[in-house]
């Protein structure tokens, strides 16, 4: 009967530790610590930026987003992302006039370094769309946790109508890897490249230094996380095998000046 409980109660823990460790990794620009996985070691989820920076990233975020809402029609659909002073703009909106409007309302902001618009001119995504991309973003992240020499917490990822959208700071290779894992994600459409490019050393310098502040903002949880946990894909996501693809199209962003009040990491 002992024996029975305790079989019981273990399997009640995995359970929860599975779902918990799922959750966790669907979270984006956050520090947090992961224990477990494979062989009993720990994933120390890190962020390159440094706290300021991500101070600054939720700032011109919050910004921008108050501000298109004011500026745009109600037909306007525009998600606003930031990653060290870069802001991509993504999305629908009703009409060229309404695309290069949302630009020109980021550009007015203080301390952005640039901006990528890959505002659509058409009209706004279905919820079952919006569901899609949640669903293929996790699907992404997850590709990149089990990928081989690959850290999956230097990419911050953008899924809208089936592109996805990588930022991070990031070197070349580092940067050709992770497009590639997520090209070959079922149900992904195309990748767009929106790094900052770094040279190996400066990534070791600022992953050095980002693993030495993690463990004072373990406890630290992000302004809005959005866990993708649950999301249900539409019909478009195909389930063949990976091997089984051809690799979605990858291409690099346009990226436009900004405002900047000082020079942005390249």
């Amino acid at each position: 009967m002992n024996k029975t409980r305790v079989k019981a109660t273990l399997a009640r823990a995995t359970l929860i530790a599975s779902l918990l460790s799922g959750v966790a990794l669907t979270l984006q620009g956050c520090p947090l610590l992961v224990v477990g996985g494979v062989a009993g070691g720990a994933l120390v989820a890190t962020d390159r930026r440094t706290l300021g920076a991500q101070t600054e990233d939720r700032e011109i975020q919050v910004k921008a987003t108050t501000q298109i809402n004011q500026n745009l029609p109600d037909q306007a659909h525009v998600n606003v992302t930031v990653f060290n002073r870069r802001v991509l703009l993504t999305g629908e909106v009703p009409d060229e006039a309404s695309k290069q409007k949302a630009e020109e309302v980021v550009r007015g902001i203080n301390n952005v370094g640039t901006i990528v618009n890959e505002l659509a001119v058409q009209g706004a995504s279905s919820i079952s769309s919006r569901a899609n991309d949640s669903y293929l973003e996790g699907r992404v992240k997850s590709s990149m946790v089990g990928e081989k020499d690959l850290s999956a917490n230097y990419y911050k990822v953008v899924c809208e109508r089936g592109s996805v959208y990588l930022m991070g700071l990031v070197t070349p290779d580092e940067g050709a890897h992770g497009a590639d894992v997520a090209a070959r994600v079922p149900g992904v459409t195309q990748v767009v490249k929106v790094y900052q490019y770094i040279k190996p050393e400066e990534a070791t310098a600022l992953s050095a230094a980002a693993a030495s502040g993690a463990s004072a903002t373990t406890a630290a949880a992000p302004a809005t996380p959005e866990a993708t946990v649950g999301a249900v894909p539409d019909s478009s996501v195909s389930s063949r095998p990976l091997d089984q693809q051809a690799p979605a199209p990858v291409k690099n962003s346009d990226v436009h000046p900004g405002n900047p009040s000082k020079a942005p990491v390249k």
